[in-house]
């Protein structure tokens, strides 16, 4: 009898209850009495589930989704299952695939189980990613799964679903919730509205006090201004008066004292000139007390001594004149002349 396998079966020849040949895809010729064989699928396997589980709040969940697997090391499971098929017909004693599939699923079982059960409903149905990656990761590192020597390849969870009463509960819950987000909305709107309106006219109010305030705080600055203005312009005139007051005091004082010195030297002067009389009267009694003691030729000789010719010449005249007697013949030469013209002019 000839016997041939797909490529994607492992085969295990058994000649006697023996191996005798194991690979992929084997081909051979047998005697049915004496040879059998184990057909282990190389491919990657899905195993489809639903699990009914229970939240922390006794509310039944409906979950679902798919395990995705690959038989790694295939004598091994061989050993452990049946995966015997009959030559003539190529098909198997019994099913192991779904045999595996159920042992697999029943571990993702007890791992759902065990997360849906601390979780409250509306938790759940939302959670399935999450799930689904936590009871991965435990799968991988499952020791039952590697005695088997099986690899996980993929843990999907495609829908978390309540009871149909129970999910019109909660689209009824949420319907109104989403009424109330809707209602809180518009009334949040409207606060922030008449919010946003109250601080409008509240900055427009704190603007007009500033405002306001700055005009009174101009206000003032002008006013205080003013009245430094008049204050110094009142102490420049006071100081301008006082000024004036004391520079005329100072010029009655100076026109005083100049009068004072006035007076001194109008005092000396007079003095002087009394000094100066009293000398001369003195110098004069003097002198004629002295000449009472001469002759009168004596004095006429001195006097005549003291005067210069012109006026010598002008005695001699004035005596000729006085004394009433005829001048006979009188010669004046040029020089003569010249000297009373000069007297004369004099």
């Amino acid at each position: 009898m000839y016997v041939k396998f797909q490529p994607n079966d492992y085969v295990l020849k058994y000649r006697r209850g023996k191996l005798a040949a194991s690979g992929a895809g084997l081909s051979f010729c047998c005697l049915g009495r004496i040879t059998s064989a184990a057909v282990v699928p190389i491919s990657a396997m899905d195993a489809d589930f639903i699990f009914d589980e229970k939240t922390a709040d006794y509310q039944n969940v409906a979950v679902q989704g798919q395990l995705t697997y690959r038989i790694t090391e295939h004598e091994r499971i061989a050993k452990l299952m049946n995966f015997s098929v009959d030559l003539k017909t190529g098909s198997y004693y019994n099913d192991p695939g779904s045999k595996l599939s159920r042992r697999l699923l029943n571990i993702a079982d007890v791992l759902i189980r065990r997360r849906i059960g601390r979780m409250e409903l509306t938790e759940a149905v939302r959670a399935d990613r999450d799930i689904a990656a936590q009871v991965l990761e435990e799968l991988k590192a499952d020791g039952e799964i590697k005695a088997l020597g099986l690899e996980i390849m993929g843990f999907s969870i495609t829908k978390i679903s309540a009871g149909a009463e129970t999910q019109r509960a909660l689209e009824a819950r949420r319907r109104e919730e989403i009424l109330k987000d809707s209602d809180d909305a518009l009334y949040e709107r409207r606060n922030a509205s008449i919010e946003q309106e109250r601080r409008v006219k509240e900055n427009e109010l704190s603007t007009e006090i500033s405002v306001e305030e700055k005009k009174k705080l101009i206000r003032e600055t002008e006013a205080a201004t003013k009245r430094m203005l008049l204050e110094r312009e009142s102490e420049l005139k006071l100081i301008e008066v006082r000024n004036a007051g004391e520079r005329e005091r100072i010029k009655l004082e100076a026109e005083i004292e100049l009068e004072k010195k006035r007076r001194e030297l109008a005092d000396l002067k007079l003095e002087n000139a009394k000094k100066d009389a009293d000398a001369e009267a003195y110098r004069i009694s003097t002198v004629m007390e002295a000449c009472g003691k001469l002759g009168p030729e004596v004095l006429i000789a001195l006097v005549r001594a003291k005067m210069n010719p012109s006026r010598t010449i002008a005695g001699a005249i004035e005596s000729f004149a006085q004394s009433g007697t005829g001048i006979g013949t009188l010669n004046i030469t040029p020089e003569l002349a010249d000297s009373i013209s000069r007297l004369c002019a004099k």
